[in-house]
């Protein structure tokens, strides 16, 4: 069942979303040559304890996945893309890391996303988080009401082509609210003007995330990281977003976005 917010009730979800956006440019700050994984986690634990936050990740156990996730991020390097675990590993020069996190305050959630470059960065890298970023905006700038759920994943599968990524549709955004995952599954490609009507009151997370050169994924043994199939590299972007009558509202903005794509030329506005 899909249950739309209320106003007041997107505002106290964007409480969340503040938290979750500060501490990501915190995370990004900090991702640097020789500090290890543990330490992100630690201080996100730390910030998340500090706040009186509840972790979605904590304990979480879906289908997949091998027992319960016992951390608060997940941090993915390099072929690693999603439901990276956190893990003795010290970032060298050149690592491509995404970062994601959801947490949840006072019973309302917010998800969200971020790649980033460790040290010198590779220029097909930069493109390959840009192209994740422009593919974000394109798809908030759908979550408009009127428009319909294929809609926001034409946008994104749109952005992918253009940038020459393909794009895998086994796990993509999601609604959120007052828990970390709810109806419906927004696609990262899909048909204009199909599914459901967007109506305001309606929160997604919406989080585009390509490959180099596939579109096809493996996981590790651990049952959780999912790696590109063939070993490319892989950047993931994704923000909470509510519909509102206004247009959509970004609830996860940071104070730091990172990569500033200029979609109109396809070129970097700004590097890492």
């Amino acid at each position: 069942m899909i249950e739309l917010k209320t106003a007041a009730e997107v505002d106290r979800m964007a409480v969340t979303g503040q938290f979750v956006g500060e501490l990501l440019a915190e995370l990004r700050a900090a991702a640097a040559v020789g500090v290890n994984l543990l330490d992100l986690e630690r201080h996100a634990r730390s910030r998340i304890r500090e706040r009186g936050a509840d972790s979605c990740y904590w304990d979480y156990t879906p289908s997949f996945g091998r027992g319960p996730f016992r951390n608060v991020l997940c941090l993915s390097v390099n072929d690693a893309v999603l439901h990276g675990l956190p893990h003795d590993y010290v970032l060298r020069d050149g690592d491509l890391l995404s970062i994601d996190m959801a947490v949840a305050i006072d019973g309302w959630a917010a998800d969200s996303a971020l790649s980033v470059i460790v040290g010198t960065p590779d220029p097909a890298d930069l493109k390959l988080i840009e192209a994740t970023e422009v593919a974000l905006a394109a798809g908030v700038d759908a979550a408009r009401p009127g428009n319909q759920l294929g809609d926001i994943s034409a946008a994104i599968g749109e952005v992918a082509r253009r940038y020459g990524y393909q794009v895998n549709d086994e796990f993509g955004g999601h609604g959120i609210g007052r828990t970390m995952h709810e109806a419906p599954h927004v696609p990262n490609d899909g048909r204009p003007g199909r599914g459901m009507k967007l109506k305001p009151g309606l929160t997604l997370a919406i989080e585009p995330w390509f490959c180099r050169s596939t579109g096809k994924i493996k996981f590790d043994q651990d049952g959780w990281t999912i790696r590109s199939a063939d070993g490319s590299r892989s950047a993931h972007s994704e923000h909470t977003v509510a519909v509102t009558e206004a247009g959509p509202r970004v609830l996860t903005n940071r104070p730091d976005q990172g990569v500033r794509p200029d979609s109109r030329s396809g070129q970097s506005a700004a590097t890492s």
